[in-house]
């Protein structure tokens, strides 16, 4: 995560096909035929019979001796595990979602992806060892990101925590196709969404740090934006680094204000937008999940609605309040 303010020189190349975390979309997908022309709510209520179980699966056949290490270090971090109870214990699914840590990928997979009907995620370790490469790159050539604990500043523990961002980013898919969730927005951003969503609230800042460290890793490797690239159905990759910053200053900008925004790596053009940003967001995840929550999980989730329904009034209101300023560069 290079500070905004003057990037590392370091020469740049092409670091082919990590984090394109690519998931086919298929309109409709995940749809039973009993369905059609039922509302949401409806939907919900005939499947809360039978909610699906979220399972992490790891197959160890087969694999080279550097990703043998790193699925061992994943599995061992329980990251995965974590994000999957979450799931499982908030939610009710109405099929099963099996999380695979394997080689045997479909045909063309080489990184994190999440099946059309949002019942498969496939984590490819030869992925694994691509991220784990990159961040070797950040450690060794970019000086620490004060944000960041020093103690966590290493190969080992950013893999683990940009892990289980990447992670939430494609449970993100699987919710959203499993549940029919509407979007307003590309599928990705969304996505990305979720794995702010999760992590901010369930984790903490570590995994939108580590996220965005990687991600500003392969923007340098990327090097000059392409068509392709511009083109893509995922945000730029940059941009999804200062996304990831801006979602977490705006969860708390007493804590996070100073080391990110003083501290220059989230500009402060962005920074009074965040928020706002984040209150949005929160609201809108924990609104669309509502409908979804388990029994044991309902206090709670309506509890977190609503509270983020009163936040999301004050942040728009406090917004409001200062544009004019803003928006003259006040």
């Amino acid at each position: 995560m290079a500070n905004s303010a003057g990037c590392s020189s370091r020469a740049r190349g092409v670091l082919a096909g990590v984090l394109v975390l690519a998931a086919v979309a298929v309109s409709g997908c995940g749809a039973g035929a009993g369905d059609a022309g039922q509302g949401p709510g409806a939907a919900v209520r005939a499947r809360a019979a039978r909610s699906g179980r979220v399972s992490v699966v790891y197959e160890d056949k087969a694999l080279r001796p550097k990703e043998r290490q790193v699925v061992a270090l994943i599995r061992n971090s329980g990251v995965l595990e974590r994000a999957a109870g979450w799931v499982g214990g908030a939610l009710v699914l109405p099929h099963d979602l099996v999380v695979k840590v394997t080689a045997a990928v479909p045909p063309g997979v080489t990184d994190a992806v999440t099946q059309p009907d949002g019942r498969t995620i496939f984590i490819p370790p030869a992925f694994l060892v691509e991220v784990e490469d990159a961040l070797a790159d950040v450690v060794k050539g970019v000086d620490r990101p004060a944000p960041f604990p020093a103690s966590q500043y290493n190969t080992g523990d950013l893999t683990v925590l940009s892990t289980e961002f990447i992670f939430g980013h494609e449970l993100g898919h699987a919710l959203q196709r499993q549940l029919l969730l509407a979007n307003l927005g590309l599928e990705e951003d969304a996505a990305d969404g979720f794995a702010s969503f999760y992590t901010v609230n369930e984790v903490g800042p570590g995994p939108s740090l580590a996220a965005a460290m990687l991600f500003d890793e392969i923007a340098r490797k990327e090097g000059r934006l392409t068509l392709e690239n511009l083109a893509s159905d995922h945000p730029v990759t940059q941009q999804r680094v200062f996304t990831f910053l801006c979602y977490l200053e705006g969860s708390d900008p007493g804590t996070y204000r100073k080391p990110l925004v003083d501290g220059g790596y989230l500009p402060k053009s962005r920074a009074p937008l965040c928020p706002q940003a984040w209150a949005m967001l929160d609201y809108g995840w924990w609104t669309q999940l509502q409908p979804h929550f388990s029994g044991a999980f309902r206090a709670r989730g309506d509890g977190e609605q609503k509270k983020a329904h009163a936040r999301l009034i004050a942040e728009t209101q406090a917004l409001a309040e200062r544009i004019d300023e803003l928006r003259t560069g006040g």
